[in-house]
């Protein structure tokens, strides 16, 4: 929700934050200070009155930062405070460029790393903005303001709130983009209410009940009133637009644009910056070609998700693990990298109800409310997959083989165990075809494929992740798969795949990738002989070639005897 509202940044220990705490220390010390000053007068004439509440204030700023977990935004800030206080206290004033510069500087000089932060990004362009497009400065804004009447003062207030939450708001709009791949659309509206909210209510209540807890309950009481006015926004569906994550090229250039749009230029130069910004909105992912279909078995863990894209459709088949009583799957991986590729898919299939396929369901099913759900437990007729289903988008026809109807009871139930009531799902567009059964057991398996023997697949997902109890041989050698594509987590406490099925594939000259090693792995029609694994083409800075070129003491690909390489090198084409 508050993704979607924009005011996430509100909800973590940001700038704004330490600012305001930096300004309450401040005043505190400098209180105090002229109270000590009464009975020790000496002691402004050895710490004047606007060092010890400026560098104590700074100090405290620190110290608070610290204890927050020292973010980028709140680095970033404890620097640019002391940078002025300092300037201030030796009688100096610089511009905001050298200023803006190296406080940047120093964040790096500390942790290089920040440069990989979206905050890192978020904070100081933000910053920068702010500063870009107010060259009079905010110092000027009280002389202005003398003579006007407390109205005319509070809506000078407003409009300058209302403009500079305008200016970030469009300004951040295309790195949103490219960070998070969504844009939220109430979010200038939203943040005119929680920055002031809070900022001058919400945080001075937190703080101040470390001394007075009562006050927490006000502050909690101020939580909820903000909570149901974002939870209002966010209802609209038109609330946040979803877009896919650019390239670097169309991004940066998109970045540029937003900055361009707000700065004090004429509109003719401003107006440019459409130009630069309107391609990152008007960008979609290639898809494949009518007639071809891909899949890509995502990396969850152990569990599955497996995505199928045909030129004008998706569908996703189970939903990843739960990994906690408040994480799983498919919030952590696979909306985010649906909504990163651009896809809404059409149809859900989860294969069974076990946690490790069906865990993430809730999550997709939130995100994409209208797709069509098929699972071999649902109340609801009209969403179980039954054996006989078949549908056809862009010449590729999708076919559900298993369980058929008489073994699901009208509550939802199956007559037999979870694993052997597994959606078995086939897709082929008449030259390839995928094979995907879930956890099907291998007595299931038998009676496929005797009941279908002229049943081919040229990729198959290693059912039940490879355990001892699937992959029987009277499937594998009906099926006569080329590739196979093994969905298992790192050390898992199944040891999954087994040696078995392993030693099954290599005997019948079977080629295989294994999530683990591969990271997620994307297979074509249109290429079937190849496999794209996200580990090899994108790898991580830790990661260094050996000799043969894979990272050492992790093969990309296990592959049978006399058998070609089946991982790809490069970028997907």
């Amino acid at each position: 929700m508050f993704r979607t509202t924009g005011v996430a940044h509100l909800m973590s220990i940001s700038g704004l934050h330490v600012t305001l705490f930096a300004w309450l220390a401040t005043r505190l010390i400098g209180a105090l200070w002229r109270r000590l000053a009464r009975p020790w007068p000496r002691l402004l004439l050895a710490v004047p009155l606007p060092l010890a509440a400026g560098l104590g204030g700074v100090l405290l700023a620190t110290l608070y930062a610290l204890f927050s977990g020292w973010g980028v935004p709140s680095q970033r800030t404890v620097l640019m405070l002391g940078l002025v206080v300092g300037l201030r206290l030796l009688g100096r004033q610089w511009p905001w460029p050298p200023l803006w510069g190296l406080a940047m500087a120093a964040v790096l000089a500390l942790d290089p790393w920040a440069l990989l932060q979206p905050g890192f990004w978020l904070s100081f362009v933000a910053v920068g903005i702010l500063f870009a497009t107010d060259p009079a400065g905010r110092d000027a804004r009280p002389a202005a303001s003398e003579g006007l009447s407390r109205s005319r003062r509070l809506a000078r207030a407003a409009w300058g709130q209302w403009r500079e939450q305008a200016v970030v708001t469009v300004a951040l709009a295309p790195l949103s983009l490219l960070l998070f791949g969504q844009l939220s659309v109430v979010g200038l509206v939203a943040n005119l209410l929680a920055i002031p909210w809070v900022t001058l209510l919400v945080t001075p209540l937190a703080l101040l009940g470390v001394a007075l807890p009562w006050l927490w309950d006000a502050a909690a009481l101020a939580v909820q009133a903000l909570h149901g006015w974002l939870a209002w926004l966010a209802q609209f569906g038109w609330a946040a637009v979803f877009r896919p994550i650019p390239p670097l090229p169309l991004a940066v250039l998109a970045a540029l644009g937003g900055v361009l749009l707000v700065l004090r230029l004429p509109w003719t130069m401003r107006s440019a910056g459409l130009l630069l910004v309107w391609p990152v909105f008007a960008w979609q992912p290639a898809r494949p070609a009518a007639g071809e279909f891909e899949v890509v078995a995502v990396d969850v863990g152990q569990g599955s998700a497996v995505l199928l894209r045909t030129a004008q459709h998706s569908l996703l088949y189970d939903a990843g693990p739960r990994y906690g009583a408040d994480s799983d799957a498919g919030q952590r991986v696979v909306v985010p990298l649906l909504r990163a590729l651009g896809e809404a898919p059409d149809t859900v299939v989860i294969s069974h109800r076990d946690s490790d396929h069906a865990g993430g369901a809730g999550a997709v099913r939130a995100a994409w409310p209208r797709a069509r759900w098929l699972s071999s437990f649902d109340v609801d007729p009209a969403q179980r997959c039954a054996a006989g289903q078949s549908w056809t988008w862009d010449g590729v026809r999708f076919e559900v083989l298993h369980p058929t109807p008489e073994l699901i009871r009208p509550d939802g139930t199956g007559l037999l165990p979870s694993n052997a009531m597994s959606c078995v799902l086939r897709v082929d567009n008449g030259r390839r075809s995928v094979w995907l059964s879930g956890d099907l057991d291998a007595e299931r398996e038998t009676r496929l494929a005797l009941d279908r023997p002229d049943l081919r697949a040229d990729l198959l997902l290693a059912p039940h992740h490879g355990s001892a109890s699937s992959s029987s041989p009277v499937l594998l050698n009906t099926l006569r798969p080329s590739v196979v594509l093994i969905q298992s987590g790192y050390r898992n406490r199944f040891h999954h795949p087994a040696p078995l099925v392993l030693e099954r594939y290599r005997e019948r000259g079977l080629r295989w990738v294994n999530t683990p090693q591969c990271g997620a792995a994307t297979w074509r029609s249109a290429a079937p002989e190849r496999v794209h694994c996200e580990r090899a083409s994108d790898r991580r800075y830790w990661h260094h070639a050996g000799a043969d070129g894979g990272v050492p003491g992790a093969p990309v690909a296990d592959v049978g005897p006399a058998s070609e390489p089946v991982v790809s090198e490069g970028p997907p084409e």
